[in-house]
């Protein structure tokens, strides 16, 4: 089999490798559309998961540009030949699409497709998606080129592995779901110890100051000081805890401005000064975005909960093709190992499972007066 500079053994395990290598369902669909488009020398390729209405639930597209493909409209609807490799689970090769009887036409923007090759995409007997490509770029004599038998079970082999990728994505999907969900059950029973507490102190308080207020004034003064300090020690439990719970916007906003946002509110929330510095990050893998978000956040949870810290700061650095985070405090410290023996963590196993799960490393520098850093890094795509 020949398909031109990507041929050959070494090109399939290129498109095998790349596949693997994502965790988040979206990136996954990329990487195949980009790595079949690729491997058989086509202009275009696409790929769709269909919905339940005789739709897409999502679209993906290699080869057309962003602004051709905004022009092009809404997402098409499960008809003609797409309807034919869902329903019917069959590959169809054709010389010339447009010619075909069930060709139904396409919008004005959508580029003109003639030679077409496209596959539906199993797991087990259940159809979860359509790989499809056209225009095959080669020399046209006056027969034409187009699709090769070759390319057909070329693209049969990435249409299987592709179905594992996928199944795998939706699988760590649904688990990261399950993981969010525990989460927020953990900070709902966080918050509502630690805000119950404070408020269960401001009414004794309120209470005793509200008896002396007649008998003793000076003392009275004094416990509505306190009342007012533990009001906006409870604020600062709530306001924290929004912040942990509001979910991120890391697909409209990226990394680096969402660790910034959250960064402003901790920095107006608490008595210490926390800063936020990030240089030259690229996008990455949503994987690791998040994983270094939910790092961040943990860090920040200890260093102004438990540390006592005047000053917190966040740095986001690129690193080669990915980036490393730092969170350094000046707190009280702690030591890592008398930590580990003594059954607690402080969130330490939570934030290593995360960056070992992003493919990244996670490290702690600390001891008792010393303050703490907190790095991790993450390899990028």
């Amino acid at each position: 089999m020949s398909h031109g500079p990507r041929s050959g053994l070494a090109a399939v395990s290129s498109a095998l490798l790349a596949m693997s290598r994502h965790l988040e369902v979206r990136d996954v669909l990329k990487t195949i559309v980009a790595s079949a488009r690729e491997l058989l020398d086509a202009q275009y390729a696409a790929l769709g998961v269909p919905d339940d209405h005789g739709g897409f639930a999502q679209f993906v597209v290699d080869g057309v540009s962003e602004e051709q493909w905004k022009a092009i409209g809404p997402l098409p609807r499960q008809h003609g030949i797409l309807a034919a490799m869902l329903h019917e689970a069959r590959s169809e090769r054709l010389a010339d699409v447009r010619k075909d009887p069930r060709f139904e036409g396409w919008p004005k923007a959508h580029p003109d497709l003639v030679d077409f090759l496209g596959l539906p995409i199993r797991d087990g007997d259940e159809v979860i998606g359509a790989l499809f490509l056209a225009n095959k770029s080669c020399e046209r004599p006056e027969g034409g080129c187009g699709f090769t038998q070759d390319d057909e079970e070329l693209l049969g082999i990435l249409a299987q592995h592709a179905a594992i990728a996928l199944t795998n994505a939706r699988l760590y999907e649904r688990s990261r779901e399950l993981t969010i969900a525990e989460e927020r059950s953990r900070l709902a029973h966080e918050l509502h110890d630690a805000v119950s507490q404070k408020l269960f102190s401001l009414r004794l308080t309120a209470q005793a100051a509200a008896r002396l207020v007649d008998r003793d004034p000076s003392r009275a003064k004094g416990e509505l000081q306190q009342v007012a300090a533990l009001a906006a020690e409870a604020a600062d439990e709530l306001r924290a805890a929004v912040v942990e719970l509001r979910p991120a916007a890391l697909d409209e906003d990226g990394l680096v401005a969402t660790l910034r946002t959250q960064i402003q509110v901790l920095d107006r929330a608490h008595s210490a000064r926390v800063t936020f510095a990030g240089h030259g990050v690229k996008a990455l893998p949503a994987s690791q975005e998040e994983a270094l978000l939910r790092v961040t956040q943990e860090a920040l949870h200890n260093a102004l909960r438990h540390s006592g810290a005047g000053h917190v700061d966040v740095t986001l650095d690129r690193r080669g093709g990915g980036a490393v985070l730092r969170i350094t405090d000046d707190g009280s410290g702690f030591d890592p190992s008398a930590v580990r023996r003594a059954g607690r963590h402080l969130g330490l196993v939570s934030m290593r499972d995360r960056a070992s799960g992003a493919g990244g490393t996670l490290t702690v520098e600390s001891a008792p007066g010393k303050g703490t850093v907190i790095e991790m890094e993450v390899p990028g795509g």
